[in-house]
């Protein structure tokens, strides 16, 4: 049978040029190049196109299928025959598309529930010249309807962040948690270069979405800290994230489309984790130095045994100063506060504190120093470079007589007995953060345990001058 005959075509786009494809077999590439499965009936239901994708649902023919009238005894049962015949034709005579759900027979005898779409084909004039038939099997529209469903879900409703990220890779869709947790609007995101969103971490995610587009999805989902620009600063956030690679379907082969990226804000999780995993950490030394410090023979030695178990993971350098002459019994005393050094940690390569010779002379800070504020208020003070160059750092730390690579400092004061014994300093290089709150609570627990080693060391040296 022709191409024009299986198509449904005519002779009215005139004749085919020398070299170029007529009109008819055009129209017969397209209706078999299709998706989805097509047939058509004329006026009177006589089947006048089928295309491929209908003999691969149901294994009839163009030859076969096309000049037929209707389904009857042969793609549909005797019993539904009428019904469906009935259903289609309806179409010709009604506005739009309708839309079906029934039962045809395949060649071999099987049954397939399709859905189908069908509407009126207009002659010349106007008026109904036939019916065109679309339709696919049920379960694959489903799925589409599905995977529509899915997506459109996604976006609108899902509890976690979902961005599609281009193969450029910037934003091409954003769901409304994802722009919450970024702190813009969904349409503000779009085509936006993930550095303009992100202040930290930016280097890591784009790494692992050129990793996706190249290689597909990691095996399991990756935990990843960044740092959001929000109106009130930048935000530290970490992100349990799940890539996806697209790919056309349309393809022969796979084109990436770019990457489903799919993320979940755990920071107060892992916030606590760490912190708890720290407190731990922190306690088991503490009681480490409590029973190396129950060894020493001098009580200073053991002071200093507990300034160096505080020093893993918390500090990089240490400094004990004690009160030049006896501590007050009692009231406010109103003398210059002098401190003569006592132990301090090395200033070069790391290593355990040294107790200095007493030579009784002080050290050498000046007023406001955060050391002579601290023994002053008998309360803890913390003191920072802020974000200045090197060079500056090094003169702010040197002007206060500390290690020139020191950034942050916490002095806590030493007492024991209600009686202030000097001060513990305890020093930060530029590679670490800050002291914070949680930082200050050791350091103060730290201070206590030295105070009480040094009272003892006092009052054995006055044991010793009595006898």
């Amino acid at each position: 049978m022709s191409a024009s005959r299986r198509s449904g075509t005519t002779d009215e786009l005139g004749p085919d040029e020398p070299g170029e494809p007529g009109g008819s077999d055009l129209l017969a590439a397209l209706l078999d190049g299709m998706d989805a499965a097509l047939c058509a009936f004329d006026a009177d239901g006589v089947v006048t196109h089928w295309n491929r994708e209908a003999e691969r649902i149901l294994g009839w023919t163009a030859a076969e299928a096309v000049g037929r009238h209707g389904f009857a005894g042969w793609a549909v049962r005797s019993a539904d025959a009428e019904e469906v015949q009935a259903r289609l034709m309806s179409a010709m005579h009604a506005p739009g598309r309708q839309v079906h759900e029934f039962a045809l027979v395949t060649k071999d005898g099987g049954r397939v529930l399709v859905r189908t779409q069908s509407a009126a084909v207009r002659g010349p004039e106007g008026k109904p010249a036939g019916v065109y038939c679309a339709f696919s099997e049920v379960h694959a529209q489903i799925d589409l309807e599905r995977s529509i469903a899915l997506s459109e879900a996604l976006f609108e409703d899902a509890a976690w962040g979902v961005v599609l990220v281009d193969a450029d890779l910037r934003p091409a869709v954003v769901n409304a948690h994802a722009a919450r947790s970024l702190g813009i609007g969904r349409t503000s995101a779009l085509g936006r270069p993930l550095g303009e969103l992100l202040a930290q971490g930016v280097e890591e995610l784009e790494a692992a979405l050129t990793h996706v587009l190249a290689e597909g999805a990691p095996p399991a989902p990756a935990e990843m800290w960044v740092a959001v620009r929000t109106p009130e600063g930048e935000k530290r956030r970490c992100w349990r994230s799940g890539f996806l690679r697209l790919a056309s379907p349309l393809a022969e082969e796979p084109v990436p489309l770019g990457v489903g990226w799919l993320f979940q804000d755990v920071t107060e999780a892992r916030q606590a984790e760490q912190e708890a995993a720290l407190l731990r950490f922190r306690t088991n030394q503490s009681h480490r130095a409590a029973r190396a410090a129950a060894e020493c023979e001098d009580p200073v030695e053991a002071a200093t045994v507990h300034l160096d178990f505080a020093l893993a993971g918390f500090a990089d350098h240490a400094l004990v100063d004690r009160l030049a002459g006896a501590p007050p019994a009692g009231g406010e005393d109103t003398a210059p506060v002098r401190l003569v050094r006592l132990a301090a940690t090395p200033a070069g390569a790391p290593g355990p504190s040294v107790p200095t010779v007493a030579a009784g002379l002080p050290v050498r800070y000046e007023a406001g120093h955060p050391a002579l504020s601290c023994v002053e208020r008998a309360g803890t003070v913390r003191a920072d470079a802020g974000s200045v160059p090197a060079e500056r750092a090094r003169a702010w730390a040197l002007e206060r007589q500390w290690p020139g690579d020191a950034v942050h400092g916490l002095c806590a004061v030493l007492r024991s007995r209600g009686r202030t014994l000097g001060v513990v300093t305890f020093l930060r290089g530029a590679g670490r953060n800050r002291f914070e709150r949680s930082d200050t609570a050791y350091a103060e627990d730290v201070a206590g345990r030295i105070a009480v080693a040094l009272d003892l060391a006092e009052a054995v040296r006055q044991g010793t001058a009595g006898e």
